[in-house]
């Protein structure tokens, strides 16, 4: 018999296709290496992917990725993107991936369209440039420009209030029963975090605090693949368009969702903190039958609490990490972990108070109050500190340093300062201040006369600085008028508007803004 087998015309036919397909495979192979770039078969260069396609991007988005199908003439990348409105930035590369990094935070309230044609690749070896890339368009929108503060007269007094100042759109967020003593917004703009009483307690409220959480309604309607860019429309990003009362709206509060936090049945709430991820709320708290019980409590954002025992409860504030706690105790600054008695991880013995942090987390702004001065006079410094060790004092004064913030690029200082005025009476004359931290010079922009407890807000893509100006008095007038942090009723109060210098003009600009209120913030 024979052992050998015949092979069936379907396994005949599997290994001829298998060689037909590993010839044409080798074929392609060296035909691609050997190819200057004019092949028929070649595949055409092209973006794959853009990180940012319509994407909604916030301050915390610093850069996108480009990649590529094919190896790219990088230097024919770079001189053909096109991004309008312009962005500046720096290129870098890893392979057939491109990243571009903002120099600057891309400004609110603009629709970006991105192009990219001409350019080439390019293999490696070769000294020839290969085949154009397939023309390229995407594009992505910042966020709205917007801000919150609370209001003081009419139907508004102790209401959040959120301004849209890209749509010039006003929207009372609170119900007239609630009267908002802080608040706090969300890192994404979509929420804000407050405390508020209700109105009914009158002077008690401050002892009466509720947290609370109330939607936006930012950043979360027209889909941006949608949005349409007017032909010929220019806008600059560097802008702001002018407030128009009459454009303004006023929708119900009914749009809002509001939803409590943390009531006040055993515990009076006193001052909170939200981290920059929004997952953590570091709060101040008093045991009502039991005083000696005060100190910091943290809310997870499953709304699980429990109490920070590290910690006495002296001011606080998150770094931007949302990792860590910076307290006063005794006579520095503590850095402690968001764990219950967990050992500090630092101790600051020269500072009693942290103003700020930059929005990179790697400086802070500190007081240190001389204690140790030996001179009669009492004053007051304000230092640079970063995570390189850096203790650099920018200004002393006799004063107060009320409050100051960052730029978003860490190069300058806003603050709200205070002179001390000679005469028989103590008198403090407030103003506001630009630091440069590279120079250490103080220039000082706007006397505040007569007014106290301001307090300031840079905007989020740096274009403007919020600012109020708070009269307030001991004297409690009734149930319905709004109080600051420390129970003084608030008598009046205005909006101001900064804005630093740009290529349009060389100096700083104020603008009062149509609003009566006090405590602006920018919306993330």
């Amino acid at each position: 018999m024979n052992n050998e087998q015949k092979l069936q015309p379907i396994d005949a036919m599997a290994i001829a296709s298998m060689m037909f397909l590993s010839f044409i495979i080798g074929f392609l192979i060296w035909s691609s290496n050997s190819c200057s770039g004019d092949c028929w078969f070649e595949v055409q260069p092209q973006v794959k992917e853009f990180s940012w396609k319509n994407k909604l991007i916030g301050r915390e988005d610093k850069a996108f990725l480009m990649t590529f199908n094919r190896p790219m003439a990088r230097d024919s990348v770079e001189e053909n993107l096109v991004i309008e409105p312009p962005l500046p930035g720096k290129f870098s590369w890893a392979g057939n991936k491109l990243a571009y990094t903002l120099e600057i935070p891309a400004p609110y309230g603009e629709t970006y369209r991105v192009f990219l044609q001409e350019a080439r690749q390019h293999f490696v070896g070769e000294e020839e440039l290969g085949e154009k890339i397939e023309p390229f368009f995407s594009k992505f929108k910042t966020r709205d420009r917007a801000f919150a503060y609370i209001g003081s007269e009419a139907e508004e007094r102790g209401r959040l209030i959120l301004y849209n100042w890209t749509q010039q759109q006003k929207t009372i967020l609170t119900p007239e029963n609630l009267t908002v003593f802080n608040f706090e917004p969300y890192p994404q703009g979509d929420r804000i975090l407050f405390s508020a009483a209700d109105r009914s307690s009158g002077i008690d409220g401050i002892r009466m605090l509720q947290l609370y959480t109330v939607t936006t309604g930012l950043n979360d309607s027209e889909p941006i693949g949608q949005l349409r860019v007017r032909q010929g429309e220019e806008t600059s990003p560097t802008e702001i368009t002018p407030l128009e009362h009459k454009t303004v709206r006023q929708p119900s509060p009914s749009n809002s969702e509001l939803k409590l936090i943390l009531d006040n049945k055993k515990y009076q709430n006193n001052k909170f903190d939200l981290s920059q991820d929004g997952k953590t709320i570091v709060l101040q708290r008093l045991d009502r039958s039991n005083p000696e019980d005060f100190g910091l409590w943290i809310i997870k954002d499953d709304n699980s609490i429990q109490p920070l025992k590290n910690s006495t409860g002296g001011d606080f504030l998150l770094t931007p990490d949302s990792q860590t706690l910076a307290v006063a105790q005794g006579e520095g600054i503590a850095l402690l972990p968001l764990q219950p008695e967990a050992e500090p991880l630092d101790f600051l013995p020269k500072f009693g108070r942290v103003v700020s942090f930059s929005p990179d987390g790697r400086a802070a702004a500190m007081v240190n109050y001389n204690t140790d001065n030996q001179n009669l006079k009492y004053t007051r410094s304000l230092f640079y500190v970063n995570n390189q060790g850096v203790q650099k004092e920018l200004l002393n004064l006799e004063g107060s340093i009320i409050d100051c913030q960052f730029n978003p690029t860490a190069t300058n200082l806003y603050c709200l300062l205070s002179e001390l005025k000679s005469g028989d009476e103590y008198r403090e004359q407030p103003y506001l201040a630009e630091i440069d931290l590279k120079t250490n010079k103080t220039t000082p922009l706007l006397a505040l006369p007569e007014y106290q407890d301001s307090r300031i807000s840079v905007a989020p893509d740096g274009l403007g600085v919020l600012f109020d100006q708070v009269l307030t008095t001991d004297t409690v007038s009734n149930a319905n008028t709004p109080a600051n942090d420390s129970g003084e009723t608030i008598v009046t109060s205005r909006l101001w508007l900064l804005i630093p210098p740009s290529e349009k003009s060389s100096v700083h600009q104020v603008e009062q803004l149509p609003f009566i209120g006090f405590n602006p913030q920018w919306i993330p």
